[in-house]
Formats: C-alpha cells, structure tokens, sequence
C-alpha cells in the first residue's frame, strides 16, 4: 500500500490500471490495497469511464485526501471592495 500512496504523491491523480502498471503490483492486489487506504481515509475514489480509440475503459480514479494544487504562477486578480453609496 505504502506503493500505491507514494506513486499517487509523484503523479497525481491516476487510474487503478495506470498505478498497477506503474508499481508493478496486479490489479487485484492495487484495487484492494486501494479499497484499504480509502476506508482509512488516505485517498479518495470515484468510478471513472475513459475511452480509448473507441473502447470504454471502465475503471477507479484515485488520488490523495486533502490534496490541494499550488496556484497558478503570474498576476492573480484583485478584488474590489464595492462602491459606497449615500
């Protein structure tokens, strides 16, 4: 498991067959490591559908709880305090 969470950690959020085939680990050991760490709470999953060249590809999203991306580099936006009015 501890696998799983350190490919997650480098790469984002990854299908259960892209993380099986990235550790090296078969898709019935990640799907059930998977299960694992998100009854404790560890990551997060969906139900994902993708198609490739025409073939849906049924599968589970997953990606570390809390994770939260670092912002955008350049100028953000300010914003305005509104307009008194009397």
């Amino acid at each position: 498991m501890q696998a799983i969470l350190d490919y997650l950690k480098t790469s984002g959020e990854r299908l259960d067959s892209e993380i099986a085939a990235a550790t090296g680990l078969s898709l019935a050991n990640v799907r059930s490591g998977v299960n694992d760490l998100r009854s404790r709470g560890a990551i997060m999953v969906c139900k994902s559908i993708r198609y490739q060249e025409g073939k849906e590809i049924e599968g589970i999203l997953c990606r570390i709880s809390g994770y939260i991306p670092q912002a955008a580099p350049g100028r953000k936006p300010k914003s305005h305090a509104p307009a008194k009015v009397d």
